[in-house]
Formats: C-alpha cells, structure tokens, sequence
C-alpha cells in the first residue's frame, strides 16, 4: 500500500496511493483489511486512490446500462448500478467499525455524501445532494451535473468501499454506461469546473473536514 500521512484521528489511519492500483488488487487488500478491522488487529483506513479505466458493477446493476464495453467491467459487492473509475479520479475506500461509531447505515452514508460535499466546498465548489438521485451533485454552467458516486458495503459492521470524485478524468469515458442508472443528468470534474486538477487539494480538504464526518457518525460506544 502507499505511504501513510498523517490522521486527523489515531484510530483511523490514512494512507494515499502515488500510482493507480489495479482494481481487484485493491479489492482484495480493502477486504483482507475490512475483516482484519473486524478482528481488532488492524486499525480503521482511509485510502486514497485511483484506478486504470474499469467499470464496476454493483449490486443492483442493470446490464442494459452498460452500453460500449470498451473498459474491463468488474462485478463487485458494494451497493449501486453500474460506476467508471479510471486515471484523474480520485477513489476513497473508507473502512470504519461502525460497532464502535454506531450501526445506523443511513446516518454512515448521510454523513459520508455530507464528509465530501464539506470537501468540495473548501474548494469553492458548492455541491449537493439531490432527493431521489444517488450521488453527489454540483451546476455545470447552468445544468446538475454528477461530480462524485458514493457505493459502500458492510460486513459485520465494517465498511468498505466509499466515493468516488472526479477531479480531472477523461468525462467521454462516463458514455459507456448509464452512470449509477441516471442518465437525464451528464457528469462533470474539478477540472471542468475550473476549480483545479490536482489531487492534493482535494485530499487536503478531506483531511480538513475528516473530524466533522466523524463526529456527524451517530457514536454509540
């Protein structure tokens, strides 16, 4: 895995991947970590990432909305419909133990889309969520547009998966599927956005906004 850096919380480490990470690489070390967590021999994770191009397919998937499969298609655990990640993306897998931060599903993905739209705005980005569409949303020169997808899955109470934003990957490759089903809305990125490139800035604000999406968690000790 990558480097590690430094947490907001010294339960939870973060670590940041300098290259992309095939992505059945990173899922079997995301679930080799999830149960490791489970058994309290390893600390929570946040990781930081991105992927070679791939579309990944969740549970809830409808193969009329794979359109051009011009990427590898991967069928995965995690909630949602079908899903791009690729270079200029960047990924989070997020691997609490909701047993000690409290077993509410809904609150854990409330404050998960609320952790990244939180990010967004330090970056002069006003996104949102939009009632009925899964995702996290933000106007594109006068038109909603996706900017993040959000897909978790829990096992034993430990999650894995995460969101995903696009900071600058290239938007034509979102035309091979129907993005997590909603296809009345286009997608957009940072870059398109003219709110930068880089990932840096946006992992810093995570970081900034990490203690908020913590405490937001409905704590049950």
């Amino acid at each position: 895995m990558g480097k590690a850096v430094a947490s907001n919380d010294d339960i939870v480490e973060w670590r940041i991947e300098p290259t992309p990470i095939d992505y059945s690489d990173a899922m079997e070390i995301m679930t080799a970590r999830a149960a490791a967590v489970a058994a309290g021999s390893e600390r929570e994770l946040v990781w930081l990432l991105e992927h070679p191009p791939i579309y990944t397919a969740g549970t809830s998937a409808d193969p009329s909305e794979l359109l051009i499969s011009q990427f590898p298609v991967h069928t995965t655990g995690r909630g949602g419909r079908y899903t791009y990640h690729g270079p200029g993306q960047r990924v989070g897998y997020v691997i609490l133990n909701l047993n000690k931060r409290g077993r509410d599903l809904r609150c854990y993905v409330h404050a998960l889309e609320g952790w990244v739209i939180a990010a967004l705005a330090n970056l002069g980005v006003s996104a949102f969520r939009a009632p009925g569409r899964i995702g996290i949303w933000t106007d594109d020169h006068g038109a909603e547009s996706k900017i993040g997808a959000i897909g978790i899955r829990v096992k034993q109470w430990v999650t894995m998966h995460g969101f995903a934003v696009n900071i600058a990957p290239d938007l034509t490759h979102f035309a091979g599927i129907v993005p997590c089903g909603i296809n009345e809305f286009g997608v957009t990125s940072l870059e398109r956005l003219e709110k930068g490139k880089e990932f840096g800035a946006f992992d810093t604000a995570l970081a900034a906004e990490f203690d908020g999406f913590l405490t937001s968690l409905s704590f049950r000790g």
